[in-house]
C-alpha cells in the first residue's frame, strides 16, 4: 500500500516563499508529481521529478520559480515556491506513478494521491 502524506502548505504574500514536502510509504515510484487544482478547473502537473535519475521537469507556470527534488533515503520529494504569485492559490497534491516513463504530467497517469495541502498568495 502506497501512501503519500503532503505538508507545508499556508498562506504567503505575493514574492513570498513556500516549500511543501511529500513524503511517500510503500514500493518505489517511478515518477512523482506535484499537481494544484483550482475549484471549477482542472487539476494541472507543475513539476515532476524522475524518480530514478532525479531528472526534473517543469510547467511552463513554474519555470524559474519553482524546483522539484527528492531525498532518496527519506523518501520524500518537495517543492521549494520561490516568488510565489497569487495565480498560485490552489490546492496542491503530490502524486505517484508505477508505470515506466517519467515525466509524466496527465493526473490520470498517476496511482496514488496525496490527500492536498492549500497555498494561498495574497497581493
Amino acid at each position: 500500500q502506497v501512501r503519500l502524506l503532503e505538508s507545508g502548505g499556508g498562506s504567503v504574500e505575493a514574492g513570498g516563499s513556500l516549500r511543501l514536502s511529500c513524503a511517500a510509504s510503500g514500493d518505489d515510484s517511478y515518477c512523482m508529481g506535484w499537481f494544484r487544482q483550482v475549484p471549477g478547473e482542472e487539476r494541472e502537473g507543475v513539476a515532476v521529478i524522475d524518480t530514478g535519475s532525479g531528472s526534473p521537469v517543469y510547467a511552463d507556470s513554474a519555470k524559474g520559480r519553482f524546483t522539484i527534488t527528492q531525498h532518496n533515503v527519506k523518501n520524500t520529494v518537495y517543492l521549494q515556491m520561490n516568488r510565489l504569485k497569487p495565480e498560485d492559490t490552489a490546492m496542491y497534491y503530490c502524486a505517484a506513478a508505477y508505470k515506466a516513463g517519467c515525466p509524466r504530467f496527465r493526473p490520470d497517469e498517476y496511482d496514488y494521491w496525496g490527500q492536498g495541502t492549500q497555498v494561498t498568495v495574497s497581493s
